[in-house]
């Protein structure tokens, strides 16, 4: 029982991620056999695992339910018939009876057909039913934040989406927040941008099974929408003229949602369980275009949208690159993860990959 109120108080009170003793493995076990699952499952694996946080929500529940029903039983057995007993009839001495016994006085003292009859364990009635009655509030109230929690991050992962216009795209994105070349509204945009992505973070940090939601969209996974702020932030440092341009660089706002985004991915990169083939990390990274030709095609959007960019192309490449690298691996890692695959989370590679961009790569060089 001991136990089992420690993990409640890490997972439902002290909520920090890692910390609880029970439910955090569990999640993880469980976790890992949805993923299986779902590659055994093929085209229906996505829509499997999307079953599974609430599942895992459930299952820890019951299960907190489930052994302090046990640790209650264990208790109460030595005493059935003698300082625990039927109200009529015969008191049954089982294991089966104490487990009922103590299931019932885990509700409202009063509601069970056993009354103890010594002060100990009328004592340790009252307990039970104080336990009961807390554990069933502060469970029902964890539920409720955590569902709220996640309505707040799939808004966040949509918004990109839509800013983007459905690609996934950092040029496409910094070019809407700066239209035809007019700045003056991208800080507050930014600004707001970056809020949420705190909130996000701060929300998988006071519950931890967010993490297990996981949809069929990917645009709602924080690996994708991650990436599109932090590559839309590397854009915006390295490919913007400096002299019309410098102020917004500069500006808390873009430090904010850059340093937001990286310390969300590496948390729960940190946090939750590595995927089981660390060759998809390898081959997301081996399958991501060339720093330097998604530069110049970035540029090239920007520049039709009247953004004002670098005339120095080439350091404006070798500074993307140098951005990029700094958190991209964090993505690869984490996308595995979290069920994605590359090109589910990374739009450069699914397009490089749809066969009318291959064409038209072939034909460029």
């Amino acid at each position: 029982m001991l136990l089992t109120l420690t993990d409640v108080f890490l997972t439902v009170l002290y909520a920090r991620m890692g910390t609880s003793l029970i439910a955090r493995w569990v999640c993880v076990a469980g976790w890992r056999l949805f993923r299986r699952l779902g590659r055994m499952a093929g085209d229906r694996g996505a829509l499997l695992m999307t079953a599974c946080g609430p599942l895992l929500l459930v299952l820890i529940v019951t299960l907190w339910a489930a052994l302090l029903t046990l640790g209650a039983a264990l208790v109460i057995h030595p005493a059935l018939g003698n300082a625990v007993r039927q109200s009529q009839g015969e008191t049954g001495t089982d294991f089966v009876t104490a487990l009922y016994a103590s299931g019932t006085s885990l509700a409202l003292v009063g509601g069970s057909s056993f009354s103890p009859h010594s002060n100990g364990f009328r004592l340790l009635y009252l307990a039970n039913s104080l336990i009961g009655t807390s554990v069933v509030s502060l469970t029902l109230t964890y539920v409720m934040q955590i569902y709220s929690a996640l309505q707040r991050r799939n808004a966040l992962g949509l918004q990109f989406e839509h800013m983007t216009a459905g690609t996934g795209e950092a040029a496409e994105l910094l070019a809407r927040l700066t239209p035809r070349g007019e700045l003056s509204g991208a800080v507050s945009i930014i600004s707001e941008l970056a809020g949420a992505m705190t909130q996000v973070k701060e929300a998988h940090h006071f519950y931890p099974m967010l993490f297990y939601f996981r949809f069929r969209e990917p645009h709602y996974a924080v690996s994708r929408f991650c990436l599109v702020a932090l590559d839309t932030m590397s854009l915006l440092d390295a490919a913007l003229d400096n002299e019309r341009c410098g102020w917004l660089k500069d500006s808390a706002a873009v430090s904010h949602l850059s340093s937001s985004a990286l310390v969300l991915v590496t948390a729960l990169e940190r946090t939750f369980p590595k995927t089981l083939d660390s060759a998809a990390s390898r081959n997301m990274v081996e399958r991501t275009d060339n720093a330097r030709n998604r530069y110049f095609a970035a540029v090239e959007r920007l520049q039709r949208a009247s953004v004002p960019v670098t005339g120095d192309a080439e350091e404006g490449a070798r500074r993307y690159a140098e951005r990029r690298n700094e958190w991209y691996p964090h993505i690869a890692r984490l996308a595995p993860a979290m069920g994605y695959a590359a090109e589910e989370i990374d739009a450069a590679i699914a397009r490089s990959e749809h066969p009318r961009a291959r064409g038209l790569q072939t034909a460029t060089h």
